[in-house]
């Protein structure tokens, strides 16, 4: 019986535990219930925070872009452009200008408040810059005036045109047209003015010669010439100091069309023809007039080197608005130097040298002429080396060679033949290696004719005096080359004979044929030359 009792007691228990249990379990269910339901509402929540975040910046910037401040109202109303306060409300004027413009495609009704406001500032700004712009393209066409100050003033307020194509782009057209205009005529005017000036300062040739030497000429393609200062025209009169103010110029403009007017590329390039074109018409008209009455090569040749120059100038500081030009120049240059070198050419083929009057054996005008034509061209070609330069002088030196020879032929005997070639190579030599480098190839030539005639003028006047002795030389060595030095033991009295006789004449003939040298050779240290070959031998 009490047994029965604990029992039942016992699953009373476990019954009130199950239900307990069932009764935990259900409230966990209904609490991660509410824990996820808590989640979806805590998400949702950040959500519309976000949203509100980005709806506030929005509209706090919106606000702050539609709001137009008092100050900036009365800075653009009253402020001249060039103060600083002016540029940094224009600055933001514009920013304002754009923002309302993104926001009108977005139907922000907001917008539609400050638009009347921003429309009339935009028009004061806009009327205010165009007259400040177009003062400053007024100021250049003042005379002497020194175009890189109101270019520069331009730069400082570049924004302005930039303001002006953003917002009313038929204003900024009208400042391009007015300065392409204006720039145009200046520098047309300017460049005549410049050119009809230093016609007048051309040196004066002493003599028609001239055109056959460089002088110091060549020092106007030195870096210092090409890339000195620029200065007003008629100061050249008084220091005959040349001018190069096109490159400096031209380079410039280019860059101050580039970055004031935004452009770049092949629009830059037509922005410049446009402000250039007529100038650089201008002077390839007159570079023409005057190279196709010119018969200085020498000066042609120094153009197209200065030309060479300029152009690699321009690629250097990244310049490419004048290449056209300067490919216009040396299409002009080039065969004009070829036409006159081949006109010399065709004129010392056919000199006749019987008609150049008396003979004489000191170095003849013509040579000396090509010997200073030459040196120049040479020295000058070195830098830009080009064939068909080299060519035209390889034919030159041909002919003049040639010219040599005929004139020698007048000479009825070798031995004047010999002096008359001598003297004439030496100085060629001469003049050619003061300028020219010692392995150029007319140096090398010259050098090879002068050593073989030298040769053979010794062997000439040593024949007279001391023709057994050199025969007998010859005619051992040969005797050796071939080993028959035995047949040399039937020549002791012949030997003997030669030897006597030497002894007793080489001081006397020595003296005489050193006299005979010097007065032949116009070059003393030629002449000493070769009488120390004739003591050697």
């Amino acid at each position: 019986m009490e047994e029965d009792t604990e029992g039942d007691r016992r699953r009373t228990q476990g019954k009130r535990m199950g239900q307990m249990l069932g009764g935990f379990q259900s409230d966990l269910s209904s609490i991660s219930s509410e824990i996820h339901s808590l989640q979806e509402m805590s998400l949702a929540m950040n959500i519309k925070l976000k949203n509100r975040q980005t709806v506030r910046s929005e509209l706090s910037e919106l606000v702050d872009e539609l709001i137009i401040p008092n100050n900036m109202i009365n800075v653009i109303l009253e402020v001249p452009v060039t103060d600083q306060q002016f540029v940094e409300q224009l600055q933001e004027l514009n920013n304002k200008i754009n923002y309302v413009k993104e926001q009108a495609f977005k139907d922000t009704q907001a917008c539609a408040d400050v638009q009347d406001t921003l429309q009339k500032l935009k028009i004061k700004a806009v009327a205010k810059v165009r007259e400040f712009i177009l003062q400053k393209i007024y100021s250049f066409r003042k005379p002497m005036t020194n175009y890189q100050i109101p270019q520069n003033a331009l730069l400082k307020y570049r924004f302005f045109y930039q303001f002006l194509l953003g917002n009313e782009r038929s204003v900024a057209q009208e400042i391009q047209d007015e300065y392409v205009e204006t720039m145009s005529k200046v520098y047309l005017s300017y460049f005549k003015s410049y050119s009809s000036r230093l016609m007048k300062v051309q040196p004066t040739l002493r003599s028609k010669n001239t055109v056959f030497t460089v002088g110091n000429r060549a020092a106007i393609i030195s870096p210092t010439e090409l890339e000195g200062p620029i200065i007003v025209p008629h100061t050249a009169q008084k220091s005959d100091v040349r001018h190069y103010a096109l490159l400096d110029n031209s380079c410039r403009e280019y860059l101050f069309l580039s970055e004031f007017f935004l452009s770049n590329g092949l629009a830059a390039q037509e922005l410049f023809n446009t402000v250039m074109g007529k100038t650089l018409s201008m002077f390839l008209k007159h570079i023409d007039s005057y190279v196709s009455d010119c018969f200085d090569s020498i000066a042609i040749f120094l153009c197209i080197h200065i030309v060479l120059r300029f152009k690699g100038i321009a690629q250097r500081r990244d310049i490419p608005a004048i290449d056209k030009y300067w490919d216009a120049l040396l299409d002009m240059l080039w065969p004009r130097f070829q036409y006159i070198l081949e006109l010399n050419i065709q004129s010392i083929r056919n000199t006749d040298p019987q008609r150049l009057g008396n003979l004489d054996t000191r170095p003849h005008y013509i040579t000396r002429r090509y010997a200073e034509f030459s040196s120049a061209i040479v020295s000058i070609n070195q830098t830009f080396t080009n064939e068909k330069t080299n060519t035209l002088l390889g034919q030159l030196q041909g002919e003049v060679e040639n010219f040599v020879l005929r004139m020698a032929a007048e000479f009825s005997s070798r031995k004047e033949q010999l002096i008359f070639l001598i003297n004439n190579y030496d100085m060629m030599l001469g003049v050619l290696m003061e300028r020219a480098s010692s392995d150029s190839k007319e140096v090398e030539s010259f050098q090879q004719l002068l050593n073989a005639r030298t040769q053979e003028f010794i062997e000439e006047i040593l024949a007279p005096s001391f023709g057994g002795m050199t025969a007998f030389v010859k005619e051992s060595e040969s005797l050796i080359e071939k080993g028959q030095q035995d047949r040399l033991k039937s020549e002791e009295a012949r030997v003997a004979q030669l030897v006597r006789g030497f002894s007793a004449t080489w001081k006397q003939a020595v003296e005489a044929l050193s006299q005979d040298v010097m007065r032949s050779f116009t070059n003393f240290k030629n002449g000493t030359s070769i009488i120390q070959f004739d003591t050697y031998a």
